[in-house]
């Protein structure tokens, strides 16, 4: 008869910067994403500069104030079964939750055509840039299930329950320091890629 216990593998709560900087086991990541917005007002560009900084989300990881943000929660289960006198692993479940914090202007409607496509090419721009840290955290739940899997069965299950932790601990950090090497290329590059957006843009306006 089988033993079979349950544990939550650890949660994992990060909160991402903004735009400004083989087992016989049955697995399943569950992947939840969601978007909320926050109004910003303004009509100039260094008015939309000023309503982001002071209306954007705020991040402990910075201790500021970001045009966007994503908010990542990773969690789980996993069921523990002896067989014999092994503990092996017989099922797992990752979970990834992201949520998507963006910016949306009240008068866009209203805005001159170069202040429209000022507001088109940088909401756009922070929207991708989130978007790309949430495909992130999801590449790494896969990779989380993937090692988990691996595990080799153990000869009582508080061993294998320790090497189950050491696996999510390393995914944790890769996973967070993939997040930070990304936002670092995005801030350097943001100047440039800016200027090709909005080039882009105007090209593909029609009478131009």
């Amino acid at each position: 008869m089988k033993n079979s216990r349950r544990l939550r593998v650890a949660l994992v709560l990060a909160v991402l910067t903004g735009l400004s900087l083989p087992l016989s086991a049955s697995a399943d990541v569950v992947v939840r994403k969601s978007i909320i917005y926050f109004q910003i007002g303004g009509r100039t560009a260094a008015e939309l500069d000023t309503e982001l900084s002071r209306k954007g989300p705020f991040t402990q990881a910075s201790g500021s104030r970001h045009p966007g943000a994503t908010q990542i929660r990773f969690g789980g289960d996993l069921t523990y079964t002896r067989r014999g006198s092994r503990c092996t692993i017989e099922d797992v479940r990752v979970t990834v939750e992201t949520k998507l914090i963006l910016p949306r202007w009240k008068n866009r409607k209203r805005a001159s055509e170069e202040m429209a496509l000022l507001w088109d090419a940088l909401s756009a721009d922070i929207k991708r840039h989130e978007e790309r840290h949430a495909e992130i955290a999801r590449q790494h739940a896969r990779l989380l299930e993937q090692r988990l899997l691996k595990l080799r069965p153990e000869h009582d299950c508080e061993t294998l329950q320790d090497r189950v932790g050491a696996v999510t601990d390393d995914v944790t950090i890769a996973h967070d320091e993939a997040q930070m090497r990304f936002d670092r290329v995005e801030a350097r590059n943001f100047q440039d890629r800016m200027l090709r957006i909005l080039r882009y843009r105007r090209e593909s306006q029609p009478n131009q």
